[in-house]
């Protein structure tokens, strides 16, 4: 009997340890998966799908003005870059507007946080704008869905589908656009400095402009790499993947995107977050704010 209890009093124990180890380990799993989440509600649309579904959405147009009035998807605003940018304080240029003004103006364009959005552009000589919407928004904390149009303004004229060149009134003014800045998008010019080591920073801009100057421990990767075919489409998860570990890219420690001002590096930095990859970073500042830092 005496032997009996130490072998119960065992089997307890061992058991008891068991149900710890397990706990213990779904513990870290439920970690490690918080870590991989994706931006806001992002997700790609097709050409079919929008034509079919455009009274649900807020459409975007990436593009610049003239491109905007030479054709565009009926219904979408124009919302180009270069108008939610100024040079700063301190004289960085393409920084992006503070959250105050950037949620004014989206209000004025009839945008609220929950308003489901379709952006797009061309990837091409807006310098992948429709990125750059995307992660605005992301930064600000959009709560509805946003939906990259897949093949951009290229997949909608392949299959033939009218295009507009009349000048869409944008919906009536929300009362505002409640923010919620999301720090995990971003990063500054003191982040960049003072933690060297700590991001995979990703140069984003032309050999040209790599080859005129760096920041150390970057790695280079042109943004148009982040996109493929004649539609310009993002790359898929496994062609991301792929690139990135061509480039010695670890994609389980943080990555920072950048470039000149922070637009083409926030298309390489959408193309990313689609992929589901753990959250990257915009380096909105850029190398504008690099070459302005103190004490250089």
């Amino acid at each position: 009997m005496h032997i009996n209890m130490k072998l119960i009093r065992q089997s307890i124990i061992n058991e008891v340890q068991r149900i710890l180890s397990i706990s213990l380990l779904a513990a870290v799993v439920m970690l490690s998966c918080a870590t991989i989440t994706s931006a806001s509600d992002l997700k790609l649309i097709d050409a079919a799908t929008l034509q079919s579904t455009a009274s649900k959405y807020v459409i975007l147009d990436s593009r610049s003005k003239s491109d905007w009035e030479a054709g565009h998807i009926p219904g979408a605003i124009q919302f180009f870059w270069e108008s939610y940018t100024r040079t700063d304080a301190k004289g960085v240029k393409y920084s992006s507007l503070p959250p105050q003004e950037l949620a004014a103006a989206f209000a004025r364009l009839g945008i609220d946080e929950k308003t489901p959005l379709v952006i797009y552009g061309d990837a091409d000589k807006s310098w992948g704008s429709e990125g750059y919407s995307v992660w605005l928004f992301t930064w600000l904390g959009h709560k509805g869905p946003i939906r990259l149009l897949n093949g951009g303004i290229q997949s909608w004229r392949a299959q033939n589908l009218p295009l507009a060149k009349n000048a869409e009134k944008p919906a009536a003014a929300k009362a505002r656009y409640k923010f919620e800045v999301k720090p995990q998008y971003i990063v500054s010019t003191e982040d960049v400095q003072n933690n060297k080591g700590a991001f995979k920073l990703i140069d984003t801009r032309s050999t040209f402009e790599w080859i005129k100057g760096k920041i150390p421990g970057a790695v280079h990767i042109p943004w148009e790499d982040f996109y493929t075919g004649k539609d310009h489409r993002p790359l898929s998860a496994a062609e991301l993947k792929k690139l990135l570990s061509k480039h010695g890219v670890d994609t389980s420690k943080p990555v920072v995107y950048y470039c000149l001002g922070g637009v083409r590096s926030a298309y390489a930095w959408t193309v990313h977050q689609l992929a589901g990859l753990p959250d990257a970073k915009n380096y909105k500042g850029s190398w504008a704010a690099w070459e302005k830092r103190a004490g250089q």
